[in-house]
């Protein structure tokens, strides 16, 4: 699965690879069709999996009678593709997580639950607490362009309004809601370019920390499909594929498949996250934004925009056309867009680049679909993880190339297969492009981080720390831990925390490694005091978990269960209890969060 490079405050930054304007980005979360996480979209990836379904049935209905849908008969009428890339829990969050009463989490979008749950989980991946960062001045820049769950609240009317329905509907409290649960004081924007949302906010998320306007950020995006309209109204413009299907650049291109989902990263500084030891899963060189302007229609692209955009970025990038070894496609699968785009990038790389060495490039839409305002944030997040893992995923549904795109004479090629980048011994840099119907681009640069030293797993004793806010989550994670005991085999990692906020309930465990883990727990003492029990690990040998610390844990057990913060690495992800909110047309009646 390749390794992250873990970075010391020594690490040497090559001046010839790197410079002061150099962003890091420390952390990733996502939540896509087919995958809860980035290690999930990588499986997802490698194995050259399609994450598209039938509209869930919750979602919408073609009848006339389905609760607050009005245009029901229209999905029928208007030939409208049953097909997506969907996630399969929208309408699950845990609001007394984050300290939110039920009845407001109800009213807001789920967009913007979502948004937090991905926060959250991007700020644990790059091992910083979240309580850390209130009153910094840390940023928040999330892409987003639909409002669907506005369109279903509308349906019930002026007596649905409720005092919470004004910043649960807005678009522009996505970001603003982080800033506020989390006390950041950075700058807070909900990004709106359309289609290229996320990869803009990506690129003023950067400006802002070149600035100094940010010391951190997270950036991103998320689109959910809650409501037919948006849908009716692709379909009537002509831009869906009428078989559900991206066919990024082959002759059978005839539109894009909706997806929805979002994700996250978590940016700084490159010196500051060396300074600070953060991982670095790849670091953004440059990037540009820009604007068709003036087109034979509002949504036609323009060559010339889209060549100055990908000239302006790795111009800052300071990356020379024939260093870029692939280029994650806007790629929708559409007879206009396709061949504009290849033309603009075989312009600007493929024919400034050594004959029989082509540009590779590849379409994330083709797995998970795409997800409009958040599609930008999917293909950063597949560059890094192909930067990461150093493989080069296969771009799917490719047999025939479109006959209007001469990929030999612009010196491009559609990845086909998984396989190790064309160069390895040479800087891995990776282009993203992302464009919006209304003519705005973005183009960000991609390389590996300076090389640091990873660290050794621990063999033999192994430290497992649980820290959990009710006894039911606890009970889950346990349950989880047990079947990833089994599954794994043989553990080879000490799995502690690092950067994890402190809830109520803690569990240190010292175990051996075995083949086949039983693990016990018999719970002692006062709900909010350490449990206690024991653990067997054969059917012959038992190792009591002491209450009086371990040798090797660097914060002696009793201390720790009693409140101590002080904790390293990053455990298996928290799983958590999230309840069923309501909503005009998703999820049951009545609200259990």
């Amino acid at each position: 699965m390749g390794a992250v490079i873990a970075m010391s405050s020594q690490t040497a930054i090559s001046s010839a690879e790197h410079n002061e304007h150099d962003v890091a980005v420390i952390g990733m979360s996502c939540r896509l069709p087919g995958a809860t996480d980035p290690a999930a979209f990588w499986k997802l990836l490698q194995e050259g999996r399609e994450a598209i379904t039938d509209i869930p049935a919750e979602r919408w209905s073609t009848s006339e009678e389905f609760p607050g849908n009005s245009v029901g008969k229209n999905v029928e009428q208007d030939g409208v593709p049953r097909r997506g890339g969907f996630l399969d829990d929208v309408d699950g969050f845990d609001s007394r997580f984050f300290t939110i009463s039920p009845r407001e989490a109800a009213a807001m979008d789920p967009q913007q639950r979502l948004v937090l749950e991905l926060s959250w989980e991007a700020l644990e991946d790059a091992r910083i607490v979240p309580g850390d960062l209130h009153g910094t001045r840390s940023g928040v820049f999330v892409g987003a362009m639909n409002d669907d769950y506005a369109a279903l609240a509308r349906g019930n009317g002026v007596d649905g309004i409720t005092s919470h329905t004004l910043t649960g509907l807005s678009r522009g409290i996505i970001a603003n809601r982080v800033s506020y649960t989390l006390g950041l004081r950075g700058p807070s924007l909900t990004v709106d370019s359309a289609q290229s949302s996320a990869l803009a906010a990506v690129h003023l998320a950067c400006a802002a920390l070149r600035t100094g306007e940010a010391t951190l950020a997270l950036a991103g995006g998320v689109n959910l499909i809650l409501a037919p309209e948006s849908t009716v109204g692709a379909t009537r413009f002509g831009a869906l594929s009428p078989d559900g299907r991206c066919y990024t650049f082959d002759a059978r291109a005839n539109g894009y498949v909706r997806g929805e989902g979002g994700g996250l990263v978590v940016l700084k500084r490159l010196s500051d996250a060396v300074a600070d030891g953060d991982t670095v899963h790849c670091v953004i060189r440059g990037s540009a934004l820009g604007n068709d302007g003036t087109t034979s229609g509002l949504t036609v692209p323009a060559q010339e925009a889209q060549e100055e955009a990908l000239r302006l970025a790795y111009q800052r990038a300071g990356v020379r056309p024939s260093e870029v070894q692939y280029v994650e496609l806007h790629g929708t699968g559409t007879r206009v867009g396709d061949p504009v785009e290849a033309a603009a990038l075989g312009a600007v790389l493929g024919t400034r680049r050594p004959a029989g060495s082509p540009l590779l490039v590849g379409s994330a839409k083709t797995n998970v679909g795409h997800l409009e305002g958040a599609a930008g944030i999917v293909g950063l997040l597949k560059a890094a993880l192909s930067i990461r893992h150093r493989a080069l995923p296969a771009s799917l549904n490719y047999a025939t190339p479109n006959p209007e795109i001469p990929l030999d004479r612009l010196n491009l090629r559609v990845q086909r297969e998984l396989t190790p980048w064309p160069d390895e011994d040479s800087p891995l840099i990776a282009g993203v492009s992302s464009f919006g119907m209304g003519g705005t681009n973005c183009h960000v640069v991609l390389g590996e981080g300076p090389v640091g030293v990873t660290g050794a797993g621990a063999r033999g004793v192994v430290l497992v720390a649980l820290v959990v806010m009710v006894v039911l989550v606890a009970l889950v994670v346990l349950v989880v831990l047990r079947v990833w005991c089994r599954a794994r085999g043989r553990w080879r990692a000490r799995l502690r925390l690092w950067g994890r906020e402190r809830l109520r309930l803690r569990l240190r465990l010292r175990l051996r490694l075995r083949l086949r883990l039983r693990l016990r727990l018999r719970l002692e003492g006062p709900l909010l005091g350490r449990v206690c029990g024991w653990c067997r690990a054969s059917r012959r040998k038992r190792w009591p978990i002491r209450r009086d610390g371990c040798t090797r844990s660097p914060v002696p057990t009793p201390r720790w269960t009693s409140g101590t913060s002080r904790t390293h690495s990053s455990p298996p992800v928290r799983p958590s209890i999230t309840g069923r909110l309501s909503s005009p047309t998703i999820g049951p009646n009545s609200s259990t969060p």
